[in-house]
């Protein structure tokens, strides 16, 4: 049987950790698989409660972090040489920078026979100067020379990679679409919607807009603000936004939205159960224009609940919330960058607008809040769009014929 050893940057919730679960659970037995990582920054939540729901083990690379540390940097390295020298895997896949470095350079030097590495997303605009893009580039350029194959998981990532910011040859990279196990999004949509919209108080006329995932600055939930008291101006609609994620942006997010006006709602972490303690027949939470609910477990609740789903990113590989959203059934409204035009089916299953532009995102965003009929006709759309290009299964199925290929 042979072994494949899978190196995660590190276990937050996030689009790799779903991938990675999926390929290590749904890959056996064909594939012996061994997965590891590092932990979660200290602002991040971990995604522990994703492989425990699916049944994989995984192991902690405590020295394995996000930011540059030549002392951990090496410590990380010689733990997965040893790990590596251990299970002697016939492949070892790497997933995003981090790992990508450390994982390819140890696979390298003990003479690994196929060496794989996923680009989740990347970091060549929209994060750092231009001398540190630079860097990163070039640094990225050398692993390439040591990865037999690159998996770029949308086709216009697969064209930034090549064409844009020439990282590899053409014949070196494959488009793998990230899988998930996407069931719940599709199950028991009436109860959950119910319940959430029971719990934060949200009227049958109100429209709730959700936007999920990590504050950070890529994420730009700047824009996401800016568009929200714009359409509040100009609506006659109820309006509500849940702002679901958490991490090192928060304070600078609520000071945005205090500035522009805009009242706030803090939440306890919510689950099926209404936070775990009953809901007694009222709401939770105190109504407010903007609900932070940090990091919720059972997102496919948010999902339910909502009306539609927003993206202001700067920068994304593939946004696992915009797949999640359509699979429950949601119309989206997002920023046009990186992956996800292939996502969201542009005047099908959402509307996207160019990147930061203010005017466009808010005129976008006001045409769902008021269009009943073209938000639910979007949504119709939803699963016909990633149900099947997303599902694991595909996942699974193509990750396995690289890998024959490879071995062969």
């Amino acid at each position: 049987m042979p072994r494949v050893l899978h190196i995660n940057n590190r276990f937050n919730v996030g689009g790799p950790t779903h991938n990675v679960a999926c390929l290590a659970r749904y890959m056996m037995p064909e594939y012996e698989t061994l997965l590891i990582g590092g932990p979660p920054e200290a602002h991040e939540k971990s995604s522990e409660h994703i492989l425990a729901a699916m049944g994989v083990d995984a192991i902690i690379v405590p020295e394995m972090h996000r930011k540059i540390s030549p002392w951990k940097d090496r410590s990380a390295y010689r733990r997965v040489k040893q790990i590596i020298k251990e299970f002697k895997p016939d492949v070892v896949h790497t997933h995003a920078a981090k790992a990508g470095a450390v994982g390819r350079l140890a696979a390298r030097e003990l003479g690994v026979k196929a060496v794989v590495h996923t680009f989740h997303g990347h970091v060549f605009h929209s994060y750092f100067g231009p001398v540190r893009t630079s860097v990163f580039k070039n640094v990225e350029r050398y692993l390439a020379l040591h990865t037999h194959r690159i998996i770029a998981i949308s086709e216009k990532q697969r064209s930034e990679l090549v064409e844009e910011h020439r990282i590899c040859r053409p014949d070196k990279v494959s488009v793998i679409h990230l899988g998930f196990d996407l069931s719940k999004f599709r199950e028991d949509q009436d109860r959950k919607r119910a319940l959430f919209r029971h719990v934060y108080g949200v009227a049958d006329d109100e429209v709730a807009v959700a936007i999920v995932g990590r504050l950070v600055p890529v994420k730009n939930h700047g824009l996401f603000l800016e568009g929200l008291k714009d359409v509040r101006a100009r609506t006659g609609k109820r309006v509500r936004a849940f702002i679901v994620g958490d991490g090192e942006e928060r304070g600078h997010i609520q000071d945005k939205a205090s500035a522009l006006g805009l009242s706030q709602a803090h939440a306890p972490g919510f689950n099926g159960h209404g936070f775990g303690h009953g809901v007694n027949g009222k709401p939770v939470v105190e109504r407010a224009d903007i609900t932070f609910t940090s990091w919720v477990e059972e997102v496919d609740f948010v999902h339910a609940g909502a009306d539609l789903v927003a993206l202001t990113s700067f920068n994304e590989g593939t946004p696992v919330s915009l797949i999640e959203a359509q699979a429950a059934g949601r119309a989206v409204v997002s920023t046009q960058v990186g992956g996800i035009e292939n996502v969201v089916h542009h005047g099908v299953t959402g509307l996207l607008s160019p990147n930061n532009n203010i005017k466009a995102f808010s005129e976008n965003l006001l045409r769902l809040v008021e269009e009943d009929e073209l938000r639910n006709r979007f949504a119709a759309k939803g699963w016909d769009q990633v149900g099947e290009r997303y599902h694991y299964s595909r996942l699974v199925r193509d990750t396995a014929n690289l890998y024959s290929e490879l071995i062969a």
